[in-house]
């Protein structure tokens, strides 16, 4: 009696206590609106208009002002109040210098909010999002936006663009770096995961910045993967693989939304009523703020959408872009088109309040200057602890593709190791691309990170130039595809070395933004430098440095270990060489499909089946290729472990459930081999007949598992309706009875199923 009323007084008191949270955040959001009524009401149209207006950096602000052009004109906006956002302004100084002009110098003193690309990282850089993803470890991915804004925001910055949520199919796309692969589950998990790690608990607290969702909607699904083409796709896809991770991303409270640069259903996304009103702002009660991408109002003329920039600006703040990024347009055009009764003032008043909400949710207005210690930017930036956080990270995102003979790991005492390769000695390709804060030459590159293991006798041998030049941001990277003069010493190295480590791939710049492929193979002379060195010895470990999947077909055939090491940022070189000799034992897994040559492309695991998915007739008329197998090299999910794990049966309560019942799924999974080690146990569905056909395959549930050798652990699942339904193509969120099968396994091509039925 006396335990049942502790447990109960314990329950009132939670109750209690989450209703006090609960009314003091309805007290705080209800004091914001008021501020936010009172300001608006001091305010011109003009000045109105001015928070909707984003400028980059035009001046070294700690410098003279400007006196002519257009960074002149930008300087005197900003002294009159009509600039409500700068991006690419970093470091306490300068950021310190601009936010004083903005409280100090203007008539009502707004503050500014400071935006920066924090992609992966500040200046202390985890791996690309992409790389991340592949841990499937969604508390390590939180930590490292959690480092990333604890850095940016002591240099000055409080709003990240950032995360890209978008979900793509294409490895052409050079953007896929920036993401979280091919699925909307894991893809909405990841962007929780990093909208929590940016904002954390309190956006008002120093440390966290504002997110950004990006890019709404589509951008993902460009056609033939080059970048800002445009995207034809049914609702079908808009609202079960595209939707879902920015809807995910709303819900954990992301404050801002940028639209993107492709045409959807013959319209820009810029200027989509249909996406940022009906869905964003009205669907889901989104109440942040919607950015526009770089200039992309502008690029609404060069889509034949719009005649001029009047009328780029109408169809951008009707269809409900709230800030212009860099196009100038809302500048010049909007406060015309409200007097000459062209745009409501209503519409503007609401993009207006949007921003000036998350300002004040920023704390701005409290302390404008509370992002802008000097003390705090000098311990921040580059301390061991986010070194060895961005460390971990790395380590987790590896992913071991293949592992022949157990050539891995390495052996840390008398062995002969040739390391062979550019990118092995590369100290600025491994920091990936959007990483606009750091400096060139910072990454810990492979060979360094193996020279720290004193045990071997290591040799390195570069094999020849990769690339010629420096590769830069805004350059396309140009390889070596003529110079084999470094063939020769690479092969002796090779010869007499027990274990040949050869690391290959793409550099850090050649994925990203504007950097789309119609090949993805190994560029310039990398495969023939493989196939060279394989003829004089064939124990070669392929260490993969990319920023998408490749197709790699002759190096899975005939290389006996393949880890896929991405672009791993700042720690990269230790988090290989730890990895490669045992210190870590990878368990990361493919959030992206590897086809077997760019003709697959796009490939991807939760497909449709067709009306002849099978040779059943045993003729030519049934869905494949002719020349290739219609399956990936390495499948969505895969990768290995130094240790193994047996799956037992697949556990179900019952055949039968009930809609709206919740179906637990259970197996044990058993360590079964000579490592501890850690498991990503995946769950996927199919819905068997649908009133829309439903992919062969959905992942709907995983788990990362530690596991001790010789142990076994039960991992459970529970399926409720947000798993087992889908979205119409009205939008309309429906569950179905029927027949379902339930697989569970180590990736989305290894796994056992079961069956059970919904009434």
């Amino acid at each position: 009696m006396k335990q049942t009323q502790t447990l109960l007084l314990l329950a009132l008191f939670a109750i209690g206590t989450t209703q006090a949270q609960n009314k003091k955040a309805m007290d705080k959001k209800q004091d914001i609106e008021k501020k936010i009524d009172a300001l608006m009401a001091k305010m011109t149209l003009e000045e109105k208009v001015g928070q909707m207006n984003q400028y980059n950096g035009f001046w070294d602000v700690t410098g003279p002002s400007p006196k002519e052009g257009s960074a002149a004109l930008k300087y005197e906006h900003l002294r009159k109040g009509w600039v409500g956002s700068m991006l690419t302004v970093r470091g306490v100084k300068e950021v310190r210098a601009v936010q004083k002009i903005a409280v100090e110098e203007t008539r009502l003193g707004i503050p500014l909010i400071i935006g920066f690309d924090v992609i992966h990282g500040y200046k202390t850089l985890s791996p690309i999002p992409l790389a991340e993803a592949a841990s499937w470890d969604m508390e390590a991915i939180r930590k490292s936006a959690e480092v990333a804004a604890g850095e940016a925001s002591a240099s000055g910055i409080n709003w990240t663009f950032g995360p890209m949520v978008d979900i793509s199919r294409d490895a052409r796309w050079g953007r896929v770096m920036e993401g979280a692969g091919e699925d909307p589950y894991l893809g909405s998990k990841v962007a929780t995961a990093r909208v929590k790690g940016f904002q954390g608990d309190d956006l008002s607290l120093p440390t966290t910045i504002a997110a950004c969702a990006k890019h709404f909607a589509g951008y993902g699904f460009i056609e033939a993967g080059r970048d800002y083409n445009t995207v034809d796709i049914g609702n079908a896809t808009l609202y079960n693989t595209v939707l879902p991770p920015f809807k995910a991303a709303k819900e954990a409270g992301v404050r801002t939304f940028m639209n993107a640069f492709n045409l959807l259903n013959g319209v820009p996304a810029t200027g989509n009523s249909f996406l940022q009103r009906d869905i964003l702002k009205g669907k889901w009660g989104f109440d942040g703020f919607v950015i526009t991408d770089w200039a992309s109002i502008r690029e609404m003329m060069a889509h034949g959408f719009a005649k001029d920039g009047a009328e780029a600006s109408l169809k951008a703040i009707t269809a409900g872009a709230d800030m212009d990024m860099e196009s100038h347009l809302y500048i010049s055009e909007l406060v015309k088109l409200v007097n000459d009764g062209k745009v409501d003032v209503k519409l503007v008043d609401d993009a207006v309040r949007r921003i000036l909400r998350v300002k004040f949710e920023l704390g701005l207005f409290d302390d404008p200057y509370r992002y802008c210690d000097e003390k705090r930017e000098a311990a921040t930036i580059g301390s061991k602890a986010n070194h060895d956080a961005v460390l971990d990270m790395a380590k987790k995102s590896i992913v071991l593709l293949k592992n022949e003979k157990n050539l891995l790991p390495l052996k840390k005492n008398g062995q002969k190791i040739a390391l062979i390769g550019a990118l092995a000695n590369d100290k600025t390709s491994p920091l990936g691309s959007w990483r606009i804060a750091s400096q060139d030459e910072t990454a810990v590159s492979v060979l360094e990170g193996m020279q720290q293991y004193k045990g071997n006798t290591l040799t390195y041998e570069k094999g020849g130039d990769a690339y010629l030049g420096k590769p830069t941001f805004l350059t396309e990277v140009a390889w070596n595809t003529t110079d084999r003069s470094g063939f020769e010493a690479a092969k002796k190295a090779a010869a007499s070395a027990d274990v040949v480590v050869m690391v290959l791939g793409e550099h850090g710049f050649q994925s990203g933004e504007g950097r789309s492929r119609t090949n993805l193979d190994l560029p310039g002379l990398q495969q023939e430098l493989l196939e060279e060195v394989y003829k004089v010895n064939p124990n070669i470990v392929l260490v993969l440095n990319n920023g998408r999947p490749l197709a790699l077909p002759w190096a899975a055939e005939h290389i006996p270990a393949i880890v896929e090491a991405w672009q791993l940022g700042t720690e990269t070189g230790n988090a290989v060489a730890q990895v490669l000799y045992g210190d870590y034992n990878p368990s990361g897994k493919l959030p992206m499909s590897f086809p077997r040559n760019v003709g697959q492309v796009p490939i991807y695991y939760n497909q449709h089946s067709t009306g002849r998915p099978t040779d059943a007739d045993n003729n030519v008329f049934w869905s494949h290729y002719s020349d290739v197998e219609k399956t990936p090299l390495f499948a969505f999910g895969h990768g290995l472990s130094y240790t193994t794990f047996k799956y037992g049966a697949i556990k179900l309560e019952k055949k039968v459930y009930t809609k709206g019942e919740p179906v637990k799924v259970s197996v044990d999974v058993t360590n079964t081999g000579n490592y501890d080690g850690k498991e990503v146990v995946q769950l996927y569905i199919r819905d068997i007949a649908a009133s829309l056909s439903r992919p062969v395959k959905e992942l709907k549930g995983f788990e990362l598992v530690s596991l001790k050798k010789g142990e076994t652990k039960t991992v459970t699942f529970t399926l409720t309706d947000s798993e087992l339904g889908f979205y119409n193509n009205n939008g309309d969120y429906l569950v179905e009875p029927g027949t379902f099968k339930v697989f569970l396994g180590t990736s989305s091509v290894d796994t056992q199923e079961a069956e059970f039925e919904l009434k």
